[in-house]
């Protein structure tokens, strides 16, 4: 007994290690309908999906009637002939796998799980004999298979080609298994797919389409898709009007019902105005059945077509243009203006002519072709028709030119794996193709934009891409469609329309502005006349008229207006802060000492009159005295107001930025407002008292008596300033200290002419009513 297991255990270790080359007798009993065999020393496979069946559904209570005959997708055919063209050029290319020729074994799927396992099984034993478990063929190897076409498919074919450990070549963008090991043979040949939802999104944002619709085919990818799309892109601001699926057709049975649904996405597709943009996702055979969109049942779909819907349709790379062959006589105006991703292409030498000299006839083990003849052409075996536009596409196209570089890629791989071990890479690539055939720039928006200066106001139970506009305020601004308003600065504000904050432009009361031009003039001109009325006055110094007007007094009261006059400019130019301390405090002290010359002067009429009575006792406080020490009282108060105001508070420079929308005004300000008041109530005060007092003495029987004057004058000062305040409060920026120069001049003016024009009339102009003696004889 021992013996015997030591005997079984060598011969275990002998078999372990002995080539099992066994003849396998199982044959399997269902053959593909459409394959592609060419003899090599390796064998490269592909999946096709080149067609469809529609079969019956099976009830298992009786047979099922046999499928309707296959309907095939002419332009896939060119991935079949990608393959062969590709191996055909190694073969010739004596700098590629020398001395070794390549195979390949196409079979078809049929866009069916069941023939797609059955194919992949078929490839991995090349003789179509398999037995599990066995290589039933030790000399074809099989390299790698290439496919399949869609995402399902390269799927199903994993599950078997993990376990023998094949290289798969997929040509779609297919997601990984989630039970799938890292490091397996299973390599992608175009782009990542969510590379096609960001270059979407882009392409929506770019033209601003953000109320679009979705329409997939009725799948797991269908519903992966829409899962992933939907939180991506309404991050960014877009909005899905609907979502709609189309069926996929199972069974004869249930053709009916699905063009029946069709026709409701149709109607809703139709009936969606506002929504001018359709974003497409389904498999690469998906086309032919999204354009039963256009018709209404399966009856006399010829004569059933309706009116293009004027949408823009947006495919991913994946759906190809392609239709079934019963369909090569519709018309595409359902997806005229359509724009499709496509991955990357070029243009091969060579292949134009290869796809021109496949014949029938000419063609050596290609079981593809004759239904692809029969179902494209429209004709029977063995009619003759070269394959040339518009009956098939010519160049190649983005899943033909992945199959061509996924044949080059193992090519160059094995030859590596032999040398070197070089593994080699596979780039692909994405394109985006222009469109120039729209007249104008289709809108797909379910509310217009808001224009600059509002802001988007969402509706109760609407999507966030329906809303309302509302103005906004008037500090405000936003750029287009913004959800909220944003302040300028101070330093800036909003433009017209509200869309972005401009700089404020500086502002004062200047020199080279009409305005301060004006005042300027007005204040030098009034200089000019108030020093000629001082010239008169001191050529005349001797005559009764000045005399009589107390000569001494006068002198000063000109003076003071003339400065009066001047101290007008300070008040034009940009504020500086030395500039601000001399404003207010020079008007304040040179008016008041203008006033109280007024004042002396009227205060010495009435005493010079009461002082004449018998027995008065005022005569002696009547002279020039009196008068100095009323205009130097008057001098000194207000000096003493001033000096508290500047150690207290002084005025400084103080930009305003909001009494003008457009401007920052340059300003003093005043400082201590209560010392501001205190300074103008003063002057306010010594004017009333003046003008109580000339009230008062208006009616004293003098020749020369000039108490009616300042009456009137005093009166002109009281009612411009009494204006000024009301006026002052209504005007904003540099108008401010335009009223306030005014103001100035205009009282100025007012003691100025009211007081001394009629004393230059006389003394100029009628110089023979210049004498007391005379005076008093008409009197």
């Amino acid at each position: 007994m021992l013996i015997a297991i030591i005997v079984l255990l060598a011969l275990l270790q002998y078999m372990a290690y002995k080539p099992l080359t066994m003849k396998c007798s199982v044959k399997y009993p269902e053959q593909p309908l459409h394959k592609y065999h060419q003899n090599g020393d390796f064998i490269l496979g592909g999946i096709a999906s080149h067609g469809l069946f529609l079969s019956y559904a099976k009830d298992f209570t009786k047979k099922p009637l046999p499928p309707l005959p296959e309907e095939i997708l002419p332009m896939n055919y060119q991935h079949i002939l990608a393959l062969a063209f590709a191996v055909k050029e190694i073969n010739e290319n004596p700098q590629i796998l020398p001395n070794i020729t390549l195979g390949f074994h196409i079979y078809n799927n049929y866009y069916n799980a069941k023939w797609t396992f059955h194919s992949t099984m078929l490839l991995t034993y090349t003789l179509e004999r398999f037995f599990p478990n066995y290589n039933c063929n030790m000399k074809k190897k099989l390299l790698a298979v290439i496919g399949g076409l869609d995402s399902l498919t390269s799927l199903d074919m994993a599950i078997f080609l993990d376990i023998y450990k094949i290289p798969q070549l997929t040509y779609s963008p297919t997601t990984v298994m989630k039970d799938k090991s890292p490091g397996l043979p299973f390599y992608q040949m175009v782009p990542r797919e969510d590379l096609q939802y960001e270059g979407i999104l882009s392409l929506l944002l770019y033209f601003r389409w953000i109320w679009i619709g979705v329409v997939v085919m009725d799948t797991e990818s269908g519903e992966r898709f829409v899962q992933t799309v939907i939180p991506m892109f309404s991050q960014k601001g877009v909005c899905f009007a609907f979502i709609q699926k189309i069926p996929i057709p199972t069974f004869i049975t249930n053709m009916s019902w699905m063009l029946k649904q069709g026709n409701i996405i149709y109607d809703t597709l139709r009936d969606n105005n506002k929504v001018k943009v359709i974003l497409a996702y389904s498999e690469s055979h998906s086309l032919g059945f999204f354009r039963f969109l256009s018709y209404l049942s399966d009856e006399e779909v010829e004569s059933k077509h309706k009116n293009p819907l004027g949408k823009v349709w947006i495919t991913t790379a994946q759906m190809e243009l392609t239709s079934f062959g019963f369909q090569r006589d519709w018309d595409l105006d359902i997806f005229h203006g359509a724009i499709a991703f496509t991955f990357h292409s070029n243009h091969i030498p060579g292949f134009h002519e290869f796809i021109e000299n496949q014949t029938p006839s000419g063609v050596t083990g290609d079981g593809f072709i004759k239904t692809f003849w029969e179902k494209t052409f429209g004709c029977l075996f063995p009619d003759t028709v070269s394959l040339s536009p518009p009956s098939f596409e010519m160049d190649m196209s983005g899943h033909s030119y992945s199959i061509y570089n996924a044949v080059y890629a193992i090519a160059h791989a094995f030859q590596n794996m032999m040398t070197s071990g070089i593994r080699v890479m596979v780039d692909g690539g994405l394109q985006l193709h222009k469109q120039s055939f729209w007249q104008t720039r289709p809108v797909s928006l379910c509310t217009p934009s808001c224009y600059p200066g509002s802001r988007k106001q969402v509706m109760d139970g609407e999507p966030f891409c329906c809303y309302t506009c509302m103005s906004y305020l008037d500090k405000t601004f936003s750029i287009t469609d913004m959800n909220h308003c944003y302040s300028c600065t101070k330093e800036k504000y909003p433009s017209k329309n509200q869309d972005s904050c401009i700089p404020k432009d500086i502002s004062f009361l200047s020199y080279k502005e009409p305005l301060g031009i004006s005042l300027a003039c007005f204040s030098l001109l009034c200089s000019t006349i108030t020093i000629l009325i001082l010239r008169i006055f001191m050529i005349h110094h001797n005559s009764p008229i000045v005399k009589a007007s107390n000569q001494n007094l006068t002198y000063m009261l000109l003076i003071t207006l003339l400065l009066c006059f001047l101290c007008a400019l300070l008040f034009i130019g940009q504020p500086n802060k030395v500039a601000c301390i001399l404003r207010q405090t020079t008007f304040s002290i040179i008016f008041s000492v203008a006033i109280s010359c007024v004042l002396a002067k009227t205060v010495t009429v009435v005493l010079a009159f009461v002082a004449t009575k018998p027995g008065s006792g005022i005569k002696k406080w009547v002279g020039k005295k009196l008068g100095y020490t009323f205009v130097l009282t008057g001098f000194l108060i207000q000096v003493g107001i001033c000096t508290v105001w500047l150690s207290i508070s002084p005025p400084i420079p103080n930009p305003d930025l909001y009494s003008e929308t457009e401007n920052i005004v340059l300003q003093c300000k005043e400082g201590s407002i209560i010392m501001f008041y205190c300074a103008k109530c003063y002057m306010g005060l010594l004017a009333m008292i003046s003008f109580i007092v000339a009230f008062f003495a208006r009616n004293l029987p003098d020749t020369f008596n000039e108490a009616r004057f300042i009456t009137f004058s005093m009166l002109v000062f009281c009612s411009v300033w009494i204006s000024f305040i009301p006026t002052y409060l209504s005007t904003k920026g540099k108008y401010m200290v335009a009223v306030e120069i005014f103001s100035m001049l205009a009282s100025s003016a007012g003691l100025l002419i009211c007081i001394f024009f009629p004393k230059c009339y006389i003394i100029v102009l009628r110089p023979d009513l210049n004498n007391r003696q005379l005076r008093r004889q008409r009197k």
